[in-house]
């Protein structure tokens, strides 16, 4: 199930969660107060064929500040991912607020970008040791989740990846003034060759199985398990002695007057969708369906492969013109 709406601000400085927080994709407002302008996005989520979607999306606006915002994806996978990628939304966003305060108060806190994104290194790993201290009751030595944040200050955005989630800007070709699609993060899967690197000297075996040769994996040393299809996540706890991390990969994008929006979504949008079609998509669309819009073709591509099981699907959508309320 999913949602999309426009952030728009109770007006009483609480908080305000549109949609319980159980749902898939949730769009919640922080700021302190009504006078800061309305962010405008959408996120939406859409069950694939498996019996439970174990995605989990999110567009926050005043995060750290009234002005700013944090959007993400995560994609959840094992027996326990989609509780693996709801908690990574409902704690992420605090563990990221929390290292940014313990780093400022440590700095002159001029560069905010820099604070970010060590910010995100520090907040990763404490959400994965955070997993982990809850074995227990949440196992996650063959389950967790991915996930591509962006936090946006000003008119920067600091960008952190883990997985195969990914992050589009739509932009405006300043020659032609057509819409282009650029991509901000890298599918951090085992193919990609710095990744392998990294598994093969912790002794991590990386092949394809005979029936899909597309896909790489990732699996241990001497047993033909798990079969992780990415470089990083949260969790999988057997595979992290064998190169799979959950360091994210953190860049920086500085915004200008040609870049119109952002897109995070799972990698069920990207199997079967090109980041020219997705930003196209959006591009037509309204701000407030405009996730939606891209999870409604993504089914439409899925039906191209009747034979393959359609995967979760979830989109965030951030514009960066603003409204008032």
């Amino acid at each position: 199930m999913g949602i999309c709406m426009s952030c728009a601000s109770s007006g009483n400085g609480d908080e305000n969660i549109i949609k319980d927080i159980y749902e898939n994709a949730v769009i919640m407002d922080s700021r302190s107060d009504n006078k800061t302008l309305s962010l405008i996005g959408s996120v939406y989520s859409q069950q694939g064929s498996k019996a439970t979607n174990q995605d989990s999306a999110l567009l926050q606006q005043g995060f750290g500040t009234d002005g700013g915002a944090l959007c993400g994806v995560f994609d959840g996978h094992g027996i326990n991912g989609h509780v693996a990628s709801r908690l990574v939304r409902e704690l992420l966003p605090s563990l990221l607020l929390d290292q940014k305060k313990t780093i400022s108060s440590s700095t002159d806190g001029d560069d905010y970008v820099e604070e970010w994104s060590k910010a995100c290194v520090g907040a990763y790993q404490m959400m994965d040791d955070e997993l982990k201290s809850r074995r227990e009751n949440l196992d996650c030595s063959c389950s967790g989740t991915t996930s591509v944040t962006i936090i946006k200050e000003g008119q920067d955005l600091v960008i952190s990846n883990l997985g195969d989630s990914r992050a589009v800007l739509g932009s405006t070709n300043s020659d032609n003034g057509d819409m282009m699609a650029v991509q901000l993060t890298t599918d951090l899967k085992p193919s990609v060759p710095e990744e392998a690197e990294r598994i093969r000297k912790s002794k991590g075996r990386i092949f394809a199985l005979v029936n899909e040769a597309h896909i790489e994996r990732v699996w241990l040393p001497n047993q033909y398990y798990p079969g992780l299809a990415m470089a990083r996540a949260f969790g999988d706890f057997d595979l992290k002695e064998y190169g799979v991390i959950a360091v994210p990969q953190v860049s920086h994008h500085r915004l200008n007057n040609n870049d119109k929006f952002v897109v995070l979504a799972s990698d069920g949008v990207w199997d079967v969708l090109s980041n020219d079609q997705v930003v196209s998509i959006i591009s037509s669309a309204r701000p407030e369906t405009a996730a939606k819009a891209v999870v409604d073709a993504a089914v439409v591509g899925w039906r191209r492969f009747p034979h393959v099981k359609m995967d979760d699907i979830s989109v965030s959508c951030m514009f960066f013109h603003e409204s008032p309320n």
